[in-house]
């Protein structure tokens, strides 16, 4: 059998968020650390890239023996995320796509007379010469939202559960981390919304995909 699952919702930023962009060609006096952006609308965006290898990265913490090495990860892993291991590579099973914001957040944004992104200054002193070195770090304002729209290839039916159930672990674990940069000074944290699974290539039984949907029901509840 094969089919695809749209497993759509939104990603809300709890606390400023950074993901770094380009800085090569800033002006002087520009902020030191630019978040990415969409280049066609110059507003921020969530690269696909960094949600699927943090997912991947809590996981390999939940179930990996060694943590450290990447062609070592637990069968669920790999299942979901593929590998590139020599002689052994294996599709990945969930497409994540760049995240853009919101229409709501656009124009509440927009309404308010907002920018999209906030400036922190932070300042890191030298412990032994007692320096400091000033920054200005650019990070997506809370409170805002992007649009989440993940695609599930359902290749084995009798696995399609485990791996939702592999998925929503992530998103739950994702929710009491952080997503981007300098989590530890409270950066980065995120709760998803509104997850709904639809088949849209395939035939799946109704059954099978309320459960889909029960599974990811419970990534909110645990919020």
């Amino acid at each position: 059998m094969y089919g695809k699952i749209e497993i759509t919702g939104e990603l809300e930023v709890l606390t400023g968020m950074h993901i770094g962009g380009s800085n090569a060609f800033a002006a002087i006096g520009a902020v030191d650390s630019p978040v990415v952006r969409d280049v066609r609308t110059n507003r921020p965006m969530l690269p696909g890239s960094s949600l699927k290898g943090k997912l991947r990265s809590l996981l390999a913490k939940a179930y990996n023996e060694n943590v450290v090495k990447h062609d070592a990860d637990h069968p669920r892993l790999i299942r979901l995320f593929g590998s590139a291991q020599k002689d052994h590579v294996k599709c990945s099973r969930i497409l994540v796509p760049d995240m853009f914001l919101t229409e709501s957040s656009v124009k509440e944004l927009q309404d308010r007379d907002l920018g999209f992104t906030e400036v922190k200054f932070e300042n890191t002193i030298s412990r032994t010469t007692a320096v400091a070195n000033p920054r200005q770090i650019e990070r997506v304002v809370r409170g805002t939202s992007f649009e989440l729209d993940l695609i599930y290839n359902a290749e084995q039916e009798g696995e399609v559960l485990e791996d939702m159930e592999t998925l929503a672990q992530g998103l739950k674990l994702l929710q009491y981390d952080y997503l981007g940069g300098h989590g530890s000074r409270g950066y980065g944290r995120v709760r998803f919304q509104g997850l709904q699974a639809d088949l849209v290539v395939g035939d799946l039984e109704d059954e099978l995909m309320d459960k889909v949907n029960e599974i990811l029901s419970a990534v909110e509840a645990d919020k």
